[in-house]
């Protein structure tokens, strides 16, 4: 999965001694950017080579490939969001623009042509006695 928003928070860094050698890994806050209601994600990454490689900083605007596992510990359960690439986003760049969604009826396609027959039964909506007796006749 990818999330892109600004970098609002670096925790401080932890590290460790396993049976595999020494760890290191340090957690951002990123705030979303891109709706009328941001959200906030804290994520983190693992090891001293790619802290050094993402070289991640407060303020900046970034994209962040993660993954999400949960694991169970005494009875709870915990979410973990581990960053594999975070790329800065350059802002001088505009931002693609997203299709206008349309809230037009879908309808036969443009190429193929449409019998008389046909436009009857595609412009005929079912009245509320059909739907009375659908057995899926939900309220919403």
């Amino acid at each position: 999965m990818e999330l892109q928003g600004k970098i609002i928070a670096a925790l401080p860094e932890r590290s460790g001694v396993s049976a595999r050698g020494e760890w290191k890994v340090q957690e951002f806050v990123l705030e979303t950017v891109d709706s009328q209601y941001p959200r906030k994600m804290v994520f983190d990454v693992f090891g001293a080579e790619r802290l050094q490689r993402f070289n991640i900083q407060v303020g900046q605007t970034v994209t962040v490939a993660f993954d999400i596992d949960a694991r169970e510990y005494n009875g709870r359960w915990y979410n973990s969001i581990r960053a594999f690439d975070v790329r800065q986003v350059d802002l001088s760049q505009p931002a693609p623009v997203a299709a206008p969604v349309s809230s037009a009826p879908v309808s036969a396609p443009v190429s193929a042509p449409v019998s008389d027959s046909q436009a009857s039964t595609l412009n005929s909506q079912p009245s509320n006695d059909d739907l009375a007796d659908s057995p899926d006749n939900l309220p919403f």
